[in-house]
């Protein structure tokens, strides 16, 4: 019968029905294509994402990689201590103005790595734990050995002078001082760090170590 427009199919008739169904059963037997359409109801439910396949990764898997970065970390160290101090002795500089200037820029370049990552992700915390926890490392443990081994002698092997120790205490008291202020305040200190490490640079080759070193 019809009514309205609304074409209803008589009693007992299942003829489309069952060619609905058979069409829909052998529809879904298909395998679904790859391409997607308009309105992207073809497209695969059930594809891994990448997020999900890092996921699966165990904790063993993680834990191997740190151990293998870390062993990376400690030979490229051995590697470029000495051949800074070759290159030092073959060009005739002095080894404090080349560890300042290169050495000391070549063995944090994880760290710097580390800080650009954390801060483009947004993981501050993470950026001034690695600066705090590296500087004490270095002030403490590493310092502490070397004086330990040398006897004492260390200062007496080509010391730093006093504008540079004030460089180092002057940069600990901006980074300690932008840990309590606001982040508007925090660029602006943090352009000053930028031009003053270019200025202490600068200055190490022409002002500092000019006469004698080089």
């Amino acid at each position: 019968a019809i009514s309205r427009g609304t074409l209803v199919a008589p009693e007992g008739s299942d003829s489309d029905s069952s060619s609905d169904g058979d069409d829909t059963s052998s529809s879904s037997s298909q395998p679904v294509p790859e391409t997607n359409d308009t309105d992207g109801e073809r497209q695969p439910l059930l594809r891994p994402s990448d997020r999900f396949l890092r996921r699966r990764r165990g904790l063993t898997y993680h834990i191997a990689y740190l151990f293998a970065g870390f062993l990376a970390i400690c030979l490229s160290g051995y590697i470029l201590s000495h051949a800074a101090a070759n290159i030092a002795d073959a060009l005739g500089a002095s080894e404090v103005l080349f560890g300042i200037v290169v050495l000391a820029i070549g063995t944090t370049l994880p760290e710097k790595f580390i800080a650009l990552l954390s801060g483009q992700r947004g993981h501050g915390g993470i950026l001034v734990a690695n600066t705090v926890g590296s500087n004490v490392f270095l002030l403490t443990l590493c310092l502490g050995i070397v004086m330990v081994g040398t006897e004492g002698a260390l200062g007496s092997a080509g010391s730093v002078s006093g504008a540079e120790l004030a460089v180092l205490w002057g940069s600990t008291a901006l980074f300690t001082g932008s840990m309590w202020l606001n982040r508007t305040i925090q660029r602006v200190v943090g352009g000053i760090m930028l031009i003053g490490y270019v200025g202490f640079i600068v200055a190490e080759f022409t002002v500092l170590r000019r006469s004698g070193d080089l």
